[in-house]
């Protein structure tokens, strides 16, 4: 059974297609790229993912159930299950890395032994105990990425989205994110990055799920930036 699943949608913004019937399906604890060029529809599928939007026509399936009519608390679960990682951080400056990490947490009213358990652990993992003091000021770009991803995991999610995570950073960190992904995936996580790092997804060999102009171009094991 595929735990994501999109079959034929179609979105569309001011009438102009940003997915054209686009199917594809994802297993468990998969690493799978998504690329194409900006515009090509890669964020509008992070969008229906997370029940942030609706497509035109089609169907979204999460562990082999609809989320097209997903409402309130069904929302909220979903997106528990799905830790989401972006470009810019969006990390609260005014928060030290621990706290930022926590307020994944406090949000759904965990307890404070729980927050006290949970977050050494995801900071360990993303290579950042060290670090737990410190302001989002006071990190470089790899690390403030690094923090990104363990707050999505702070839930312990049975997916991480990834939604070009290398952007804003330098190439060594960027490779170095790669591990913690590569990681986090081989502990069970099922990993989706959106991306235009030709330089990690050609060195990764893992599936590669190509978009253009909306459509879906190809979808190869072990695959390239480029065919």
């Amino acid at each position: 059974m595929p735990q994501i699943e999109f079959k034929k949608i179609t979105k569309e913004y001011a009438g102009v297609k940003a997915l054209n019937e686009v199917s594809f399906s994802i297993r468990d604890d998969e690493f799978v790229f998504i690329v194409g060029p900006s515009g090509a529809g890669k964020s509008t599928i992070v969008k229906l993912l997370i029940r942030e939007e609706l497509p035109k026509s089609g169907d979204v399936l999460f562990k082999d159930q609809s989320i097209l009519g997903f409402c309130g608390d069904e929302i909220s679960n979903l997106r528990r299950k799905i830790g989401i990682v972006f470009q810019d951080f969006k990390l609260l400056e005014s928060r030290n890395v621990f706290d930022n990490v926590a307020i994944a947490l406090e949000v759904v009213d965990a307890s404070e032994r729980e927050i006290k358990d949970i977050v050494p652990n995801v900071l360990s993992l993303v290579g950042l105990s060290s670090k737990t003091n410190l302001f989002p000021n006071q990190l470089s770009g790899g690390e403030k990425q690094r923090v990104s991803i363990a707050r999505a995991l702070a839930h312990e999610p049975d997916v991480l989205v990834a939604d070009e995570p290398t952007g804003m950073i330098d190439p060594d960190s960027a490779d170095e994110l790669m591990k913690i992904l590569e990681k986090i995936n081989s502990l069970g996580t099922t990993v989706v990055m959106c991306t235009h790092d030709e330089h990690i997804v050609d060195r990764s060999k893992r599936r590669v799920i190509r978009l253009d102009d909306g459509k879906l171009k190809s979808d190869t094991q072990k695959g390239k930036y480029r065919e």
